[in-house]
């Protein structure tokens, strides 16, 4: 069976294609379950790289309307990639109930830090910082609002070695996903990147396989992401590759999410 729940649009002004798109082409690749996680607004702040807020509304009505006109064929979910910050529980829980979302997934791109800063995981300052992102991955986690962690393993995309800030960073995130029963995504983008050099060699900037042999010795679901920017990636090479990838290293690999057990 053939998912993926990790899709953009054009919305997020960094990818191709409406809505439409996406799920025709889904159903030209066999997909059999899509949703969408177009990275979302906030009410107040525009964090760039996201749909506008006044956006949210069409964004969904244009997954309604392809779940009326594709009944059959293909089952599509509504659903939003997201950061988590505190004080924005309200929110969380309004795109619940106000908009019907099917599931959050967790997009911990930005984060606040332990002295209350926010900062942003790609320009990590060194692997100390880890420790505070992976904390700020828990407390979201603990929330029970996300259906699953998306590219838990981000962070790696700096040019650090390897060392016990790294391990340790990565032990939290996993504690707590296993002990909260959330599942940790396995994206395919991070192997679209292609490989590059790091001080500890060649590798793709994520998954890393460091965070994921310790996701072995876990009973953790995985799921396979594609993280896909334009219609075309929804089930491509990188996304088999993720999948292979997945299965040699000896991971929970699973094909589908129950959205209903993940909502608070």
């Amino acid at each position: 069976m053939i998912t993926n729940f990790h899709t953009h649009t054009n919305r997020c002004c960094h990818a191709e294609g409406l809505e439409e798109d996406y799920v025709s082409e889904a159903i030209r690749q066999g997909v059999v379950q899509m949703g969408f996680s177009d990275h979302a607004p906030f009410p107040d702040y525009d964090f760039g790289f996201r749909m506008q807020y006044n956006e949210l509304n069409d964004y969904l009505s244009a997954i309604e309307q392809s779940q009326r006109k594709h009944k059959g064929e293909i089952q599509l979910f509504k659903g939003l990639e997201i950061e988590y910050f505190p004080h924005y529980q309200n929110y969380y829980r309004e795109l619940f109930d106000k908009y019907r979302l099917d599931y959050l997934a967790l997009g911990e791109h930005m984060y606040i830090d332990a002295n209350g800063k926010r900062k942003n995981i790609f320009f990590a300052n060194s692997t100390q910082d880890y420790i505070d992102y992976a904390n700020a991955v828990c407390e979201a986690i603990e929330t029970k609002l996300f259906s699953f962690v998306a590219h838990p393993d981000v962070m790696f995309t700096n040019p650090f070695n390897w060392d016990s800030s790294c391990e340790n960073a990565s032990r939290l995130i996993i504690d707590c996903a296993e002990k909260n029963d959330v599942i940790l995504e396995f994206n395919a983008n991070g192997i679209r990147k292609n490989v590059r050099a790091y001080p500890e060699g060649i590798r793709c900037p994520y998954p890393h396989k460091s965070f994921w042999e310790i996701v072995q010795k876990t009973n953790i679901r995985v799921i396979i992401g594609s993280d896909n920017h334009i219609p075309s990636q929804i089930h491509d090479d990188y996304v088999r590759k993720a999948e292979q990838m997945a299965h040699r290293w000896g991971l929970n690999v699973v094909q589908s999410i129950d959205f209903h057990s993940y909502k608070y």
